[in-house]
């Protein structure tokens, strides 16, 4: 057999799964938002039709979908029933994806907090 060198592992990434609710055409999708500074510049959905909720959908046989503007993208009228707009994902995707950057800045400084420059 072929000898295996053997490594010491000195860090862990340990990421966790968050379960979707989004189906397009009664596949599971999943949102997927890019940002650049602290903007939502635009995402897309990835779809799956052979995968559950708790699995990963990148992986062969995925399908991608623009998220698009739709009609929702101001907020709902004055006067307006609450729920009688419609949901605008493309700003709800938005504040959790600049969560997510503001948590991963927290975890970046918590790592290594006197930094210049990271290899």
């Amino acid at each position: 057999g072929q000898a295996v060198a053997e490594h010491e592992i000195g860090e862990v990434i340990i990421q966790e799964g968050v379960l979707t609710k989004e189906r397009i055409n009664a596949a599971v999708a999943e949102p997927v938002v890019y940002t650049m500074d602290r903007y939502v510049v635009g995402g897309f959905y990835r779809v799956h039709a052979d995968r559950g909720t708790d699995e990963s959908l990148s992986v062969p046989g995925a399908s991608y979908v623009p998220l698009a503007f739709e009609q929702g993208t101001q907020l709902p009228q004055p006067g307006a029933k609450p729920g009688a707009s419609v949901p605008n994902r493309f700003y709800m995707y938005g504040v959790i994806g600049r969560l997510a950057m503001l948590a991963a800045a927290y975890e970046l400084e918590a790592t290594d907090p006197n930094a210049e420059t990271y290899e």
